[in-house]
């Protein structure tokens, strides 16, 4: 044939970068991108949070001026037990706009503050890793990393500060119902109090989080694997992570694109590799860190569950947690795809997530109580009275149909794996996933305050327990220099060193288990072991080898061991023969 279809062509590349260089990308980006669109986004995305949160302080001192005005004009009890209604009727009506006010203040902090953090420390540490040579020196190397984050915090420190200074003269704190009588009036000096209170934050906030990150354990490749007796209890997890299913018996993965293997045949042969594996030396868990699918499509979530059916061994033991892949916007066509806050498509992809994660560990999974304090039963109770509402919008879709699902989604986790006993081997399931709208920033990652919380909720419950930390972005960046910057900020864990911070107490008796990055490395952080995942389909073509690990880890007087793992090479297929 003169153009044989099996083997794809440039279209499938339109979005890799595994083929296209990120500036190629970036101007088929300003060609495709939709502007109205871009600018409704940057609407509800970062200005409407921040009138919600300038405004904030005018409205709550009008309020007080008027009560204080009435305050001065009336005496005697009756005037004091006035007064007091007109508090509570003040405070039960200011309650949404506080909680409005609070909203906004941490979508902006997701949104600008913290990733504007992470920039400027991943951007030092990568400055410096380029022009200083630390040869292999693992002390060295933390030694840099850890002036990198201090210079970090002063950095932004500095720059917030100038900021506020700049900004300080437009602002107003002060305000009164004369004021609403034209709310433009209001729109400079709220944007003015948002910027200097989010500056003042930020200021604030880079220097303790640069003195804590430099002052914190830094990563270093793991020196020796652990060693355990052979009386020790082990546990075996096979740790496979994007995997990448499209739904075209030939179709190719949107970051790969040709350089990738097409179709699921070697995600196929992983499974049947993996079924002959624990047919000989049975398996404890198949854990699959995110990125099932390619797309988050229904057909690819299809494939996904048809592969695991025909083992269901495997799918018996199988943890499954979302990637940015499987929720977060990617379009194999176009590369600037843009869906508006608040979009369907959003709930969309996460609601078929949360649907396959109940099919496949459903009955074994549990999730928390409202408190996030302790654990309140399976993922399937949790999610049987929403089941007809899930069913109703998939079919659908719409946005009053999604209303609520949000608190659906965002309820399910952390899902936990108790153990089996007091002692034994627990998993705890993130979704770190960032909200995103934009195929360019799909792959940022975030963990929730709360679910940071609540990882350490689970640990208390079972505090003899032994853990795998499971999630799909990698908590800190690898202690080796990085191929471009856009891997460190591109697809980071903004806020994983708060995670490792908290998690410090229990690591011991943890190994955090991740993807996203396709790497294979192992390594630690402080007493935390981190184990990041190749993937089996992405980083080579049909006629090269890839590899996945089965890890064992075992019983310590004083924690988790991590033995030596079992690296299973997948052979390359056969070539295809045409006619």
């Amino acid at each position: 044939m003169i153009i044989e279809p099996r083997n794809g062509d440039a279209e499938d590349d339109a979005s890799s970068t595994k083929k296209r260089s990120l500036i190629a990308i970036a101007g088929s980006l300003l060609g495709e991108i939709s502007l109205p669109k871009l600018a409704l986004a940057w609407v509800l995305g970062a200005l409407l949070p921040s009138l919600l949160l300038g405004v904030a302080p005018l409205v709550m001192t009008a309020w007080v001026a008027s009560v204080s005005g009435r305050v001065m004009a009336l005496a005697g009890i009756g005037s004091l037990v006035l007064l007091v209604l007109v508090g509570i009727v003040g405070w039960f009506g200011f309650r949404p706009l506080f909680r409005m006010a609070e909203r906004s203040f941490w979508s902006l902090n997701a949104l600008v503050v913290q990733p504007g953090y992470a920039v400027c420390r991943e951007g030092l540490q990568h400055l410096a890793e380029s022009f200083i040579s630390v040869g292999a020196d693992p002390d060295k190397r933390a030694r840099l990393r850890a002036g990198s984050a201090i210079g970090a915090g002063l950095l932004g420190c500095a720059v917030a500060g100038g900021v506020f200074a700049l900004v300080w003269p437009a602002t107003r704190w002060s305000g009164g119902f004369a004021d609403f009588i034209d709310p433009l009036r209001l729109v400079v000096p709220a944007l003015a109090n948002a910027v200097a209170l989010m500056s003042l934050y930020l200021a604030v906030a880079s220097l303790l989080w640069g003195m804590a990150d430099g002052l914190m354990d830094q990563p270093r490749d793991l020196g020796s694997f652990d060693t355990a007796p052979a009386s020790a209890r082990r546990w075996r997890v096979a740790h496979l992570s994007d995997v990448h299913v499209v739904g075209e018996r030939y179709g190719f993965r949107i970051e790969s694109g040709r350089a990738g293997p097409r179709g699921n045949e070697r995600f196929l042969q992983v499974l049947d590799s993996l079924a002959e594996i624990h047919a000989r030396e049975p398996l404890d868990l198949l854990l699959i860190t995110g990125d099932m699918t390619d797309a988050g499509r229904s057909a690819e979530w299809a494939e996904f569950l048809d592969a695991m059916q025909r083992h269901p061994a495997l799918a018996s033991r199988c943890l499954i947690l979302p990637g940015n892949h499987d929720v977060n916007i990617v379009d194999r066509a176009n590369p600037a795809r843009l869906e508006l806050p608040g979009s369907p498509g959003k709930r969309l992809r996460q609601m078929r997530t949360l649907s396959a994660m109940a099919a496949v560990q459903g009955q074994r999974v549990q999730v928390f109580d409202q408190s996030r304090t302790r654990l309140a039963g399976s993922l399937a109770a949790a999610l049987e009275p929403h089941r007809e509402k899930i069913a109703a919008f998939a079919d659908a879709g719409g946005l009053r149909l999604s209303a609520g699902l949000s608190a659906i989604w965002a309820d399910a986790f952390p899902m936990v794996l108790p153990p089996a006993e007091p002692d034994g081997l627990g998993v705890i399931l993130l979704n770190s996933n960032a909200e995103a709208h934009f195929s360019f920033t799909n792959a940022l990652g975030l963990v929730a305050e709360e679910d940071m919380q609540a990882v350490l909720a689970a640990a208390r419950e079972f505090p003899q327990a032994r853990w795998i930390l499971a999630l799909h972005h990698h908590p800190i960046e690898y202690p080796k220099p990085a191929k471009a910057f856009s891997e460190r900020i591109g697809t980071a864990l903004i806020n994983g060193s708060r995670l490792l911070r908290l998690l410090r107490p229990i690591a011991a008796r943890m190994v955090a288990m991740h993807g996203h990055r396709h790497v294979d490395w192992i390594g630690r952080c402080g007493a935390l072991k981190i184990v990041s995942a190749p993937s089996p389909v992405m980083e080579g073509t049909d006629a090269e080898p890839t590899c996945f690990y089965i890890h064992t880890l075992a019983a310590a007087p004083d924690g988790i061991a991590l033995l030596e793992p079992q690296r299973v090479v997948i052979e390359p297929m056969p070539p295809v023969v045409t006619v």
